[in-house]
Order: structure tokens, then C-alpha cells, then sequence
């Protein structure tokens, strides 16, 4: 295993600025399950690592092996401050993975509306359908969200 996962892993922000001083081709790196520091650092919702990788101007919108990004990790765990980060940062908020899934309906599905908001504010689509033939707004109603105030969302968008 590489020396900046475990420095990632062990949330060790000296250590990962360190490494990628002296190898900034570590930044873009794949782990086996195919996860880039960054990627690695948002799942874990490690703001102050997602901070200082985001400095080295890495791949935001890199995927792992089943095609999720950094956001879409985020989308489902609810670290918010670190989507806005990602989004910022040209973070991708309609990409699909191998299922067709978004990181709108992993928030979605998951529950985390704060961040359904952030992703609706920055114009996620609602409509793209999953390898399930299912939307944002379908897993909305079967959650029992307020379908009005998601279509509102992204109409003001």
C-alpha cells in the first residue's frame, strides 16, 4: 500500500503534504480498489487532507473502480462542507457510475438533504434514471420527501 493512503488513512495532514512535495505524482494515484487521495480522503470526511490535496489541483472528478467519484462518496456520507469544496473545485454533479447512479440520488436515497440541496443548487439533474429505471425524484417518493420543494429546488437553480 502506498505511503499517502496510509497517511490519509491515519488523517495525518503533514505527512500527506510532505509526500507530495516530494512526488506529486502520488496525488493522482490509484489505490486496488482504484480510489485516488482524494477520492480516499472525502470518503472519510477529512476536510483538512480534501483541503490540502485540493491545493495540488488533483482529478476531482477521478473514479475508483466502480466509477464513483470523491463527490459522489461524500453525497451519501453527508460531508457537506467538503461537496461545496469538491463543487468548487469543478466537481462533476451529474456523473454517472457503472450502475448510472448520481451522487443526487445516493444524497437522495441516503437521506441527506443538506446535501440534496447543494447538488440541486448546482444544477443536478432529476431525471437521470439508475440501472433500476430510477430517478432522484423516484427514490424522493418512495422516502416521502417534499416533491415540491426538490422541483422548486431545481427550477430556481
Amino acid at each position: 500500500m502506498s505511503a499517502i493512503f496510509e497517511a490519509i488513512r491515519d488523517n495525518n495532514t503533514a505527512l500527506v503534504i510532505n509526500l507530495l512535495e516530494n512526488d506529486k505524482t502520488l496525488l493522482n494515484t490509484q489505490d486496488e480498489r482504484g480510489s485516488t487521495p482524494l477520492l480516499l480522503a472525502s470518503y472519510y470526511g477529512f476536510n483538512d487532507i480534501v483541503s490540502t490535496l485540493l491545493k495540488y489541483d488533483p482529478d476531482v472528478n477521478a473514479t475508483d473502480k466502480m466509477g464513483n467519484t470523491a463527490l459522489m462518496g461524500v453525497s451519501f456520507k453527508g460531508y457537506v462542507e467538503i461537496a461545496n469544496q469538491l463543487i468548487k473545485n469543478g466537481a462533476n454533479v451529474n456523473h454517472k457510475n457503472v450502475t448510472n447512479a448520481t451522487a443526487l440520488i445516493y444524497a437522495v436515497r441516503f437521506n441527506q438533504r443538506q446535501l440534496v440541496k447543494i447538488l440541486l443548487n448546482h444544477e443536478a439533474d432529476i431525471a437521470i434514471k439508475d440501472n433500476d429505471g430510477k430517478s432522484a425524484i423516484d427514490y424522493a417518493i418512495e422516502l416521502g420527501y417534499d416533491l415540491k420543494t426538490l422541483i422548486s429546488s431545481q427550477s430556481a437553480s
